[in-house]
């Protein structure tokens, strides 16, 4: 005898064990087939004979309960598929055994008695009824209570309430099927000794009508009367609309709320009615607007009416009663000028407004003035510039004339009296090798000067030298001279001696020139 073990909550296929039958032979002789031939659990189990094994495994056939039955007996019998025919007289060549199968009881969560609920309520019951109840139990043996909530992502609104402890739903807030006729809720279902364990089933709820609205005018009436109208003639044809949804079906009925000498109303038993003129002719002069309240009210219980009020317009029509114009109209638009008419020349006079802006905008562009003014300069041969430095801190404007030396124009005149001194000549110097510390030395004072943040911007003048001062033949820039080409005399070259002849013969040549020409 086997003895196999499963859970009640195994699924259909979920194999629970295996048997195996011993045979001597060897290949094909040893092939078994098992099956299972007897026991009060043959519609429940079924075996499989496994080729490469030679093993018989039992697998569920039907959905297990603990709390229907605990325990099956099975006869299994294994016999061999291949028998030679000669030794048949050595036979049977199979076997039986029992296999006996108990079934575990797990914890199961609550099962509902039906798969879903339906309610039907209407919608004018007071808040606290009760509108149906749901039934769930614990299939265990063991017979936990159960406690009922309702998923509050289903009734956000939180119309609906359900007692915990018998599952009885009831209302919280005033129905109404004009806004919602279905509400589908989701109830749960726990277990107390094991919350973990729950169940949902929807509950549908469907809201009967009640006959609390009253009916109304299908649409807005826009209703014009001719002045040369004649009693009898139809105006306007009106209809009605109801949020009720009675079983029989809408009937409206439509009357006027008081007698009136101008209109009246003739129902056409379809549920719409006609506005009919009871005199003839209107003056919209003397009055150029009616007011007509017209009863509807409907067949259901109780019986709900309104009273809606029509417009009614006196116009102007031609001779086939269309409409040209009413009072309204005439008292807006000046006689002879249409709509469309003043449209279009507001349009007009738009247009034109932007043509003159535009105009007037591209001309004041015309006439800006240049940034430079002139481009005459009193200063040497710049003919023009612009101030270096603008848009600075410091707005002074540049003056070339503070590069001008004052003292080199008075006091380092050349005397013309004295012979220079002989001047020797200049002798290239070998360069000296090259000094890695001096060249350390400048590029760190060159990276220091670079980054300080409170150096002045490479467009000012921190600190100057004249050019030429203290050496023997003096400043030779242009803007120290103090006089002119043609004010100053060369001839003193000559007197200098034969190392200024060249230089005299360049500058003394001027009246040889002037002779030959």
């Amino acid at each position: 005898t086997i003895h196999l073990r499963i859970p009640e909550s195994s699924p259909v296929g979920t194999a629970i064990g295996s048997v195996k039958a011993t045979d001597a032979d060897t290949g094909k002789n040893a092939e078994v087939e098992y099956r299972i031939i007897d026991g009060d659990g043959t519609d429940m189990f079924d075996i499989v004979t496994q080729k490469d094994t030679q093993e018989g495994i039992i697998i569920v056939r039907k959905p297990l309960d603990y709390e229907t039955r605990r325990l099956y007996t099975l006869k299994v019998e294994a016999e061999n598929t291949h028998v030679d025919p000669r030794f048949y007289y050595l036979g049977p060549f199979k076997d039986t055994t029992i296999v006996k199968i108990s079934v575990e009881d797990v914890d199961e969560p609550p099962v509902f008695s039906r798969s879903s609920y339906l309610f039907e309520v209407h919608e004018d019951i007071e808040l606290g009824t009760i509108i149906g109840t749901v039934m769930a139990r614990d299939p265990d043996s063991a017979s936990s209570p159960i406690r009922f909530s309702l998923d509050r992502h289903t009734d956000l609104d939180r119309i609906f309430n359900i007692h915990s402890g018998n599952g009885s739903i009831y209302t919280s807030k005033p129905l109404d099927r004009e806004i919602s006729q279905w509400h589908n809720l989701s109830v749960i279902a726990a277990e107390i000794n094991n919350p973990k364990d729950t169940t949902r089933v929807p509950v549908y709820v469907r809201i009967l009508d009640v006959n609390d609205n009253a009916p109304q005018f299908a649409v807005f009436y826009d209703t014009f009367v001719c002045e040369n109208a004649r009693a009898g003639q139809l105006i306007q044809t009106i209809s009605a609309v109801d949020k009720d949804d009675p079983l029989g079906g809408q009937k409206f009925f439509f009357s006027l709320a008081a007698v009136n000498p101008n209109f009246t109303v003739q129902d056409n038993e379809d549920n719409t009615a006609r506005i009919l003129t009871r005199r003839n002719g209107f003056s919209r002069h003397e009055i150029n607007t009616y007011l007509l309240p017209v009863v509807i009210s409907d067949n259901d219980y109780p019986i709900q009416s309104s009273t809606g009020t029509l417009t009614i317009r006196v116009c102007a029509c031609d001779s086939r009663g269309n409409m040209q114009s009413c009072s309204a109209e005439a008292l807006l638009l000046p006689a002879g000028l249409s709509t469309g008419a003043l449209v279009a020349i507001l349009l007009c006079i738009l247009i034109l407004l932007v043509i003159v802006v535009l105009f007037a905008a591209l001309k004041r562009q015309r006439k800006k003035e240049p940034l430079i003014l002139s481009k005459e300069d009193i200063r040497d041969n710049i003919v023009s510039y612009n101030d270096e430095g603008g848009g600075e801190e410091d707005t002074q404007a540049f003056d070339i004339g503070t590069l001008r030396n004052p003292a080199a124009i008075e006091d380092k005149k050349l005397r013309r009296d004295i012979i220079p001194e002989t001047l020797f000549v200049p002798r290239r110097t070998p360069s000296a090798p090259d000094n890695t510390d001096v060249r350390d030395f400048i590029n760190q004072r060159l990276k220091e000067h670079d980054t300080d943040p409170s150096a002045p911007p490479y467009d000012s003048l921190a600190t100057y030298a004249y050019e030429g001062n203290d050496s023997i033949a003096e400043s030779l820039s242009s803007l120290e001279s103090g006089t002119t080409e043609g004010d100053q005399n060369y001839d003193y070259l000559r007197e200098w001696g034969p190392r200024f002849n060249k230089l005299a013969e360049m500058y003394g040549g001027g009246e040889s020139d002037k002779d030959t020409s």
